[in-house]
């Protein structure tokens, strides 16, 4: 007998603990090809919307309380005031009052939620649970940028986290096959079809991240000051690396990460459109590279799982993924050999770390949506 898929579950969740049909909205996960840390400074980033999603089964309900059964648990959740709760549940109410900030009207609502994005891995989990709420909360009428842009406000407002928009955008604006190239200033967007000898590996460290403790934020603030010594709003706007030489310390070193991750972001569009997979390959390598010394957002355990990919058979580059201080690495695998490679990597990773984390191959998928 096979596993129930996540949709099933969301479904049969809402049917047990309210007992009524609901609609189904879906929002996915995300990988970022290239382009980390650059978001929140007006950079140009290249995620992908992936095939690991979080499901929402939602009904109005009639009173001014969401009631949301979920794999982390039941909570009732008021909407006439926001409950500050420390865990899952603001990211769920904060969409409801980012959404009534953008202006939309928000009901009550019964909402059952099940996904398989993996937790504190650096693929979105959170952005995917923010939209799919939205879509769910709105009826499916906020949809694309303007969802994407709210899901972001909850976590900013309600979360505390403050975080770029490139998670929420991938997840609401993905294509199908392809790879976003998204101006985080200006929004504007262009798919990039993905090679079919493009295959994508993410791997687990095994070091569980949490932005809300302050690494992810003090670096942001490293980057705001140094554009503030640079006299401009956001450092994406600094397109001469000698100006860098006004800045010391930690604002110079993030300065220098964001420039130069911008840069090979911008080549590694070019490679994607070339076909020319290896050329992609060493700027993922040059980009933890960058991330590890400048931006200072690794881990020792990230570090050595990257090394290993690296160097492992079949691998184009690998970087870490996400904002740091743990989750997981992205490797450019051939298809072929992706198989072989991932168990190369998992056995000698396991062996350090003690146990054999999470890893698993993805495809680029279409974004969020209502499922008939």
């Amino acid at each position: 007998m096979q596993n129930p898929t996540q949709s099933q579950i969301a479904l049969a969740r809402f049917k047990d603990a309210f007992d009524a049909t609901p609609r189904l909205f879906r929002a996915p996960g995300r990988i970022n090809i290239i382009g980390e840390h650059v978001d929140y400074a007006g950079g140009k980033v290249m995620p992908a919307a992936i095939d690991f999603a979080c499901w929402v089964a939602a009904r109005p309900n009639g009173l001014n309380v969401l009631r949301v059964s979920s794999d982390l648990g039941q909570s009732e959740l008021p909407l006439d005031h926001f409950v500050k709760q420390g865990d899952w549940r603001d990211y769920v109410a904060g969409v409801a009052f980012a959404l009534r900030d953008a202006g939309h009207q928000v009901q009550g609502h019964d909402l059952a939620i099940a996904s398989d994005v993996p937790m504190g891995a650096g693929v979105s989990s959170s952005a995917a649970l923010e939209v799919a709420i939205g879509l769910a909360l709105s009826g499916g009428t906020v949809t694309s940028k303007d969802l994407a842009q709210i899901a972001q406000a909850a976590e900013n407002t309600y979360v505390g986290m403050a975080c770029g928009i490139m998670d929420q955008f991938a997840s609401a604006c993905g294509v199908e096959g392809h790879a976003l190239m998204l101006d985080c200033a200006t929004l504007a967007y262009q798919p990039i079809p993905l090679p079919s000898t493009a295959c994508f590996l993410i791997v687990d460290s095994g070091v569980k991240h949490q932005h809300t403790s302050g690494g992810y934020a003090s670096r942001r603030a490293d980057c705001e000051a140094a554009a503030a010594t640079l006299g401009v709003p956001l450092l994406a706007e600094v397109t001469d690396l000698a100006a860098l030489n006004q800045l010391s310390g930690n604002p110079l070193k993030r300065a220098r990460h964001v420039l130069t991750e911008i840069a090979r972001t911008r080549k590694a569009e070019d490679a994607l459109v070339q076909g020319n997979l290896t050329e992609l390959g060493r700027l993922l390598n040059a980009s933890h590279a960058s991330l590890s010394a400048d931006m200072e957002v690794s881990t020792p355990e990230v570090d050595r799982l990257t090394a290993l990919a690296q160097a492992t058979e079949g691998v184009y580059g690998a970087r870490m993924m996400g904002g740091g201080f743990g989750g997981s690495i992205i490797a450019l695998v051939e298809p072929d050999r992706a198989a072989t490679a991932l168990e190369s990597i998992l056995e000698t990773y396991s062996a350090y770390l003690g146990q054999r984390p999470g890893a698993f191959v993805v495809r680029a998928a279409a974004g969020a949506g209502e499922v008939a």
